[in-house]
């Protein structure tokens, strides 16, 4: 595969600050580029590094409702297969793929990505988004991805993690990368360096790995910015923050909200506060990405 084309063309990543329903994503974006647009081409730059083509048999791991699966079936004419372990995505996932016209054409699995149901050697291709950063072993899930996808065929990572910059002896890199743990609700965070090391542990040729945020010419983080203000991003300011904070303790207090909104308000607060610091040290990325292949032969390893 090829690092020149779609490489040089298409830089994007995906995380958790816009619509379920568009992807579950944050994204790079070039100047004058919308959001959805910049989500667009992260999903094709995808499914040109895996070489999609009509017939192909695609898993998508940890696929979530969906969001870059119809895309990336739409543009690719593949045959895509969302894994999730979560019942109620999985439901709304098989009501989007309907609208879309795509349930001939895509589905959904309820399983867990650790221990997945399917044979070996089942699919032509497989990528994650943004998804085995949750996994308890993520040497296990790139082996049970390596199990599944077929000799030869490639698999496409986009990960979060910690750079080259970070240090675990600064207390302030340490406090940073706890506020994403928590705040995401991960285990402990890997390097890119032990990320890579996990792929080739599996098994995987490593084909192409990059920090794909360091082509781009405006931060994922520049539209959620509390210092950046605008009326677009309004409700992404500090001000933005304190009317919403306000707003969910008043509904929580008046029992019109759930119990336990205006906990979930600060863990989020606090997850944005880690990952907008680490990106602005450059202590941590949300763009890391992995292009593996599975040899045809063990003795390719």
């Amino acid at each position: 595969m090829s690092e020149s084309g779609a490489l040089h063309l298409s830089t994007g990543l995906h995380g958790k600050t816009i619509d379920k329903d568009q992807l579950d994503s944050t994204v790079e974006q070039w100047h004058g580029e919308t959001l959805r647009e910049s989500i667009k081409r992260f999903e094709h730059f995808i499914t040109l590094q895996l070489g999609l083509k009509k017939g192909m048999k695609v898993l998508d791991v940890g696929c979530g409702i969906g969001g870059p699966l119809r895309e990336i079936a739409r543009f690719s004419s593949t045959e895509i297969t969302g894994l999730n372990n979560n019942a109620n995505q999985i439901s709304r996932g098989k009501e989007l793929i309907s609208l879309a016209g795509l349930s001939e054409q895509c589905n959904f699995i309820e399983g867990d990505f650790m221990n997945m149901p399917f044979p070996d050697n089942t699919f032509d291709a497989a990528y994650a988004i943004e998804a085995t950063i949750h996994a308890p072993d993520v040497l296990g899930a790139y082996r049970e991805i390596y199990r599944v996808l077929k000799p030869g065929q490639y698999f496409a990572l986009d990960e979060l993690c910690l750079t080259d910059k970070f240090d675990p002896n600064n207390t302030k890199h340490k406090n940073i990368k706890a506020e994403i743990e928590l705040g995401c609700g991960l285990p402990d965070v890997r390097s890119t360096r032990e990320c890579i090391q996990a792929m080739k542990d599996a098994g995987f040729e490593v084909i192409f790995a990059k920090d794909l945020a360091e082509d781009s010419d405006c931060p994922w983080y520049h539209e959620i910015d509390p210092g950046h203000f605008s009326l677009k991003s309004i409700s992404t300011s500090r001000v933005g923050h304190l009317l919403t904070r306000a707003i969910v303790g008043t509904l929580e207090f008046l029992r019109i909200a759930p119990k336990g909104c205006n906990r979930l308000f600060s863990i989020l607060q606090t997850a944005s506060h880690g990952l907008l610091t680490g990106s602005r040290e450059q202590i941590f990325t949300v763009t890391f990405f992995v292009l593996g292949r599975k040899p045809l032969k063990e003795s390719e390893i």
